[in-house]
């Protein structure tokens, strides 16, 4: 079998109308992959579309993962197996609300790293990413028997630039590796962007989620009458941010809208099911005053947690106008649980337990994560001053994201990269003379979609200036919260706990049974939790979300495990496990 692209979507010679739906691999847990895909062929869809995130794979330079949830091909394969084809975006590019839009943090080791374009170090790591994905692709097109019938190339670009020498290299690349089904790229409709995106030898689709007659006018303009129109992304929903409120789509419009689209032309819905920014992996847009929340709910087809929706419903009577559905009977049983309240058995302060979670670095300046060889999470940065002297005024120059001052364990202030002051004055009563100044930063999410995607480094960049001079001496803990640092958390470290300071609280509860559930913080102020060592993601209590999903599979029959992490000194001695999302 071969897919075509001519006139129309060709499959074996036969045309065939795309109907497909977005799932992020990478945000399900793999034990529910055949769940989501189940329920996507039963609303009607013949084809599954994911991307594949670089940074997600190649987690340091040359260290690749391809297990577990990072087991893309099994992900492919349980799609062959309900019947589905496959629509494949690679990266090196993804943008989708995702850290650093799938580019991996190590590219930035490179203090002149220029992405997404012609710069020869940026091709040659994508080369070499490339020389490991794309034969781990090939047995699963369709012209291998397999059910991937298109490959993307890039994601968005003509919103970005419009270097169409990186396109071509990226295209011959994909081809020296193996990859011979179609090739689509995929744009906005409007202004020049579907122009600066498009590429000899690649279909050009659109990224809209209204107006399709107009939309599909425009691209008919631009492609000509002898091409099949396609809507990549029609979107259903929106993501949220920190601050903001959770976002829902006008179903009303939004069935008139799809009702357009599959009558006219090809779709895949952005999203099917949304999913979960586990861990450290949300984004955050150029002109977001946050970072995403964890959550990738999106206002999708599927809620966060794979539960059936009105919209789910009303697109699968869209669906059914135009073809015949064809149910198969759902393999999963899954429930949800009301585990109530987990007690808090243990805690302790950041600073008891620095020295054992983390090697110091001695510095004369301060260090960027990159140059400490990692990406995510945190790093501490430690000034000593001199006996003699005070901090009447700190200024702190070029910082990302985040930044709590400390002296000698009391908060001064906390400062953002979107709202940073020029300098922080401190107040008479805080000078203190030989005070331990620590500066804790966070890495809430490298942007993902804009202009400045090569400016994405974190921690303190330049410097911090104490009383108008630069300090220079500086100890520096690098502080990742990888499953493996949390375990080294000693719990019964320090003598006395301190309140009002970053720490960890460890809590118990115990399931008879593994179930869904959803973890609600109330009392907590900004951090991450930790479940039998995963990370399932930040929380905030500025909201929307107000509880983070915790998929059964996660959990162990008897006792459990909570860690949180909590940088703002709010907490509180319980949190509740509940069997419903809150999303605002």
């Amino acid at each position: 079998m071969i897919c075509e692209i001519k006139d129309d979507f060709y499959v074996d010679g036969k045309k065939f109308q795309i109907i497909s739906g977005s799932i992020h691999y990478f945000r399900v847990v793999p034990e529910y992959w055949k769940d989501r895909l189940e329920k996507l062929k039963n609303m009607g869809c013949n084809t599954v579309e994911t991307y594949i995130p670089w940074n997600f794979h190649e987690i340091e330079k040359n260290k690749f993962v391809w297990d577990g949830m990072h087991d893309v091909c099994r992900f492919i394969k349980t799609a062959a197996d309900l019947g589905l084809y496959v629509i494949i975006r690679p990266s090196p590019y993804i943008c989708a609300e995702y850290e650093y839009g799938g580019l991996p943090w190590w590219l930035l080791q490179d203090r002149n790293m220029k992405v997404r374009c012609s710069y020869k170090p940026y091709l040659d790591a994508i080369k070499n990413y490339y020389s490991v994905l794309m034969p781990k692709l090939v047995p699963y097109q369709i012209d291998n028997g397999g059910p991937i019938i298109l490959m993307q190339i890039e994601n968005e670009y003509g919103y970005y630039g419009n270097d169409h020498a990186y396109m071509e290299f990226l295209r011959d690349t994909m081809r020296e590796f193996g990859i011979t089904v179609p090739f689509v790229t995929s744009d906005g409709p409007w202004g020049h962007s579907m122009e600066n995106g498009m590429t000899e030898g690649a279909l050009a689709t659109g990224n809209f989620g209204s107006k399709v007659k107009e939309q599909f006018a425009v691209m008919t303009d631009k492609l000509g009458k002898n091409k099949p129109m396609m809507c990549m992304e029609f979107w259903v929903g929106w993501f949220d941010s920190w601050g903001d409120i959770h976002h829902h789509s006008d179903l009303e419009q939004n069935k008139i809208d799809f009702d357009e689209v599959i009558r006219t032309g090809h779709v895949n819905i952005y999203m099917f099911e949304g999913g979960t920014n586990f861990g450290f992996t949300s984004g955050r847009n150029w002109d977001a005053k946050n970072a995403d929340v964890t959550s990738y709910d999106y206002d999708a087809v599927l809620t966060e947690d794979g539960q059936i929706t009105p919209k789910y419903r009303a697109f699968k009577e869209i669906i059914a106008k135009y073809k015949k559905i064809e149910e198969i009977p759902l393999s999963a049983n899954i429930e949800y649980a009301d585990y109530g309240k987990a007690e808090c058995v243990s805690k302790v302060n950041l600073s008891a337990v620095l020295k054992n979670i983390s090697k110091c670095t001695e510095s004369p300046y301060p260090l960027s994560m990159e140059d400490l060889n990692y990406g995510s999470g945190y790093v501490l940065y430690r000034i000593r001053l001199a006996q003699n002297e005070c901090a009447e005024e700190i200024q702190i120059q070029d910082f990302h994201d985040r930044v709590q001052v400390f002296c000698n364990g009391t908060l001064l202030f906390t400062d953002t990269e979107e709202h940073s002051v020029d300098k922080f004055v401190v107040p008479e009563e805080m000078r203190k003379k030989g005070a331990v100044l620590d500066f804790l930063v966070e890495n809430y999410g490298r942007v993902n979609f804009g202009f400045d995607l090569d400016n994405q480094r974190k921690g303190i960049l330049k410097g911090v200036a104490i009383n108008g001079h630069r300090h220079f001496g500086y100890e520096i803990y690098s502080l990742p919260l990888t499953t493996e640092q949390v375990a080294l958390v000693d719990f019964n470290a320090g003598e006395s706990f301190k309140e009002n300071e970053p720490s960890f609280y460890k809590f118990t509860f115990n399931a008879e049974r593994k179930a869904d559930t959803f973890i609600e913080l109330n009392g907590f102020g900004k951090g991450c939790v930790f479940i039998n060592g995963f990370n399932v993601g930040r929380f905030w209590e500025i909201g929307p979300q107000k509880r983070l999903y915790i998929p059964a599979p996660l959990l162990k029959t008897g006792v459990n495990d909570i860690v949180v992490f909590e940088t703002e000194g709010k907490a509180c001695n319980t949190v509740q496990l509940k069997k419903s999302s809150l999303l605002g």
